[in-house]
C-alpha cells in the first residue's frame, strides 16, 4: 500500500480559494455493530448504512462545500432505549460554539431538555456530510437542517403515540418531551419508541424539507444562554484536542522540511538516521520523516537527517517590500486600467492604493494528527474543518477506497479558515503505515507559520472624481490577488467599475476569515473619507447622500446617533480623530464608529 503523497507544500493553492474553500476530494467508513453501539449509546441500530444512503442521494456541492446532507432520518437521529437522542452532523466544532448551537436547535424541535440530547460531530463513519464548516455557513445551512431532522424525530414520536392509541393527532398533544393523550392519562416518550420494532423502517424514509418548525416566539431553547455541552471537559482537562490523542503503541513524527520556502532537496544519507535505535525513517518522493518512541528522540533523529540532506537554492521570492509590486506586475491578463482613465484626464481625480499583507492564520492549536492503520484500513484523529475532504484526500494519496478511511475530528483549537486541507493527516498517515504503528504528528508553531496556507495578500486600486454638486461621478475599485467579496461598492455613481483581478501569488494562501470582505470594506471606506475630504463635505453626510439601500442606511444613522457623531464632530480637538465605516457582507449589514485620542 505504499503511496506517493500528492502534497506540493510550496505550490500556491487553486483559484478556487478566492472566497471558496479550498477544493478537496468525498466519504464514509465501515464499522462494526458493537463498536457503533458503543459510540451511540444503547438503543436501536439505525444507522449503520445512513452515511452512504445520505451520500448516493445528496448533492455533491460546490467542491464539498454544501455537502449532502442527511437523506434519512437514521442519518441524522438515534433513539436510546434510556430516552437519549443522539444528533449527528458532519459539522465541527473549533471554538465557534457550533456544538451547543446544533444541539439547542435539535432540543428545540425535539421538545426536550439539552440534557437529553448527545452531539457525534465530524466522525466521518456515523455522521452524514454536511459539508466543510466554512464561510460561517454552520447557523444559516446546519441548523436549519438539524431541526428539519428533529422536527421529523418529534412527528414520528406523534404518529407512534396515534398509532398506539388508535387516535388521530388532535387527541394528543406534546409536553416536556413526551406526547400526552388529551382525553387520558397515557403518556409516550422516545424511550418508548426506541423500544419499537418498527422503528428501523420508520426512520429509513426521508426527512422532509417543508415540516413546520417551532416559531422564534414559542422557542424556549434556541436563542437563549446555554451551557457548551463538553465544557467541563474542557476547563477541567479531560477533553483531548487532536494533539492530545494517544493509542496504544503510539510513535511520534517528525518531518524533513526544507531549509527555504521553495528549496528542492537534491541528496540524502538516511543511514546515519536509519541506524538510530527504535527510530523509522520513511523516505517516500518528496516526504523525508521519522518515527520514534517520543518526541524527544524524533528530534534527534531530525536534526540527523537534516545534517544528511543536501538542498538545492530556492527560486527567488520577492520581499515584503517587493510584494505588492510582484501582484500587480503578474495580475492575469496585465496591470488593471481604470477604463474611465481617458475622459477624466486633466480632471481632479481622487486616488489611492491600499495593501494588504499576508497573514497566517495562527490558531491556538497548530496541525495535529494522529494515524493508525489496522487491517488496510486507516483511521485518523485530526484538527480540520472538513472532514470528508480531509477523508478524500487520505484515499487518493494511499489509493484506497473512501470507505476504508475513517476521519475523525475532536474537537480543536482554532483553524479561522486555515484548516481546510489535510496534509498532516497524510503525513501522519504514511508515517503509521511505514512504522506499522499509530504515529502522532504535531506540527511546530514554525511549521505552521512556514507551510500551512496564508490569509492573501493584495493591491487595491481606488479612483473616483466628483461633478460640481459634490456627487461621485465615476468610481473605480479594482481588487489585485485577494479576492472578489464586498468588492462592489453599496454607494450610487454615476458611472462605476468594480473588479477583482487574480494574480500569481509567490506563497500557498486560501480561505480566512472575512476573506477579501474586510480588506474591500476597509479599502472603500478610508477612500470615502478621502472624497469627502475631497469634497469638502462630512464624512457621515457624504455617505448618506450616495447611500440608497434602507437598511445600510437605517444601520449607519443608528451607529452614528449611538456615537453622538454630531455632537462629536463640534467638540474635535487636534489630539482627538473620530471615524466610521459601513458595508455589507453575506446578507449582514454592518457600521462601526470610532474615536481615537492621542
Amino acid at each position: 500500500m505504499s503511496g506517493k503523497l500528492p502534497i506540493d507544500a510550496a505550490a500556491p493553492a487553486s483559484r478556487a480559494d478566492y472566497g471558496e474553500p479550498i477544493e478537496q476530494t468525498r466519504f464514509d467508513f465501515e464499522w462494526s455493530r458493537r463498536s457503533f453501539l458503543q459510540a451511540l449509546g444503547s438503543g436501536l441500530l439505525l444507522s449503520v448504512s445512513a452515511p452512504a444512503l445520505a451520500q448516493e442521494s445528496g448533492r455533491r456541492g460546490a467542491g464539498g462545500f454544501l455537502g449532502s446532507g442527511a437523506a434519512t432520518l437514521a442519518a441524522r437521529l438515534h433513539f436510546g432505549i434510556d430516552g437519549t437522542i443522539t444528533v449527528m452532523t458532519g459539522k465541527v466544532e473549533g471554538g465557534q460554539g457550533a456544538r451547543a448551537e446544533l444541539q439547542q436547535a435539535a432540543a428545540e424541535e425535539l421538545g426536550v431538555l439539552l440534557s437529553q440530547v448527545r452531539m457525534i460531530l465530524a466522525d466521518t463513519s456515523i455522521v452524514p456530510d454536511d459539508g466543510m464548516t466554512a464561510g460561517s455557513g454552520s447557523t444559516p445551512r446546519t441548523v436549519p437542517a438539524i431541526r428539519q431532522g428533529a422536527a421529523a424525530g418529534r412527528n414520528l414520536l406523534i404518529d407512534f403515540a396515534c398509532a398506539e392509541w388508535k387516535v388521530d393527532r388532535t387527541a394528543v398533544a406534546m409536553k416536556d418531551g413526551r406526547i400526552i393523550e388529551k382525553a387520558g392519562h397515557r403518556s409516550l416518550g422516545y424511550a418508548d419508541l426506541a423500544k419499537s420494532a418498527q422503528l428501523a423502517q420508520l426512520c429509513q424514509q426521508s426527512i422532509p424539507g417543508d415540516l413546520p418548525l417551532t416559531p422564534v416566539s414559542q422557542w424556549k431553547i434556541l436563542g437563549e444562554p446555554a451551557m457548551r455541552p463538553n465544557g467541563r471537559e474542557i476547563v477541567t482537562g479531560a477533553h483531548q484536542y487532536p494533539s492530545d490523542i494517544t493509542r496504544p503503541g503510539m510513535l511520534y513524527g517528525k518531518i524533513l522540511r526544507a531549509p527555504a520556502y521553495g528549496a528542492k532537496l537534491v541528496s540524502i544519507d538516511v543511514s546515519p538516521a536509519r541506524a538510530m535505535k527504535d527510530v523509522v525513517i520513511v523516505e517516500d518522493g518528496g516526504l523525508i520523516g521519522v518515527a520514534a518512541p517520543d518526541s524527544f528522540r524524533a528530534r534527534e533523529a531530525l536534526a540527523v537527517l537534516s545534517k544528511c540532506a543536501n538542498w538545492g537554492p530556492a527560486p527567488q521570492q520577492p520581499s515584503s517590500e517587493e510584494l505588492f509590486g510582484y501582484l500587480q506586475q503578474n495580475a492575469e491578463g496585465g496591470a488593471p486600467r481604470n477604463p474611465f482613465a481617458d475622459e477624466i484626464a486633466g480632471t481632479n481625480a481622487v486616488r489611492a492604493t491600499y495593501h494588504v499583507p499576508y497573514i497566517q492564520h495562527a490558531p491556538l492549536e497548530p496541525r495535529a494528527a494522529v494515524a493508525e492503520w489496522s487491517d488496510g484500513r486507516l483511521t485518523v484523529w485530526t484538527g480540520s474543518q472538513n472532514p470528508f475532504g480531509v477523508r478524500r484526500e487520505l484515499a487518493a494519496a494511499f489509493h484506497i477506497p473512501e470507505e476504508r478511511v475513517r476521519v475523525v475530528i475532536p474537537d480543536f483549537g482554532g483553524a479561522f479558515g486555515g484548516k481546510h486541507t489535510g496534509e498532516c493527516a497524510v503525513e501522519a498517515a504514511r508515517l503509521a503505515q511505514a512504522a506499522g504503528r499509530p504515529v502522532s504528528l504535531r506540527w511546530t508553531r514554525e511549521e505552521e507559520f512556514t507551510w500551512a496556507y496564508f490569509r492573501p495578500a493584495a493591491v487595491i486600486e481606488a479612483e473616483a472624481t466628483l461633478n460640481a454638486q459634490g456627487k461621485i461621478a465615476t468610481w473605480y475599485f479594482a481588487n489585485i490577488n485577494s479576492g472578489p467579496n464586498a468588492v462592489d461598492t453599496p454607494y450610487i455613481c454615476g458611472k462605476q467599475q468594480c473588479r477583482f483581478v487574480p494574480s500569481k501569488p509567490p506563497l500557498r494562501h486560501g480561505s480566512y476569515r472575512g476573506l477579501a470582505a474586510t480588506a474591500n470594506n476597509f479599502a472603500r471606506e478610508a477612500f470615502m473619507d478621502q472624497l469627502a475630504a475631497a469634497a469638502g463635505a462630512d464624512p457621515l453626510e457624504f455617505r448618506m447622500a450616495h447611500l440608497e439601500e434602507p437598511r445600510l442606511r437605517a444601520v449607519l444613522e443608528k451607529a452614528a446617533d449611538e456615537f453622538g457623531w454630531v455632537e462629536r464632530a463640534k467638540m474635535r480637538d487636534p489630539e482627538t480623530a473620530t471615524g466610521l465605516a459601513c458595508g455589507t457582507e453575506k446578507g449582514s449589514f454592518v457600521a462601526a464608529c470610532v474615536e481615537v485620542a492621542v
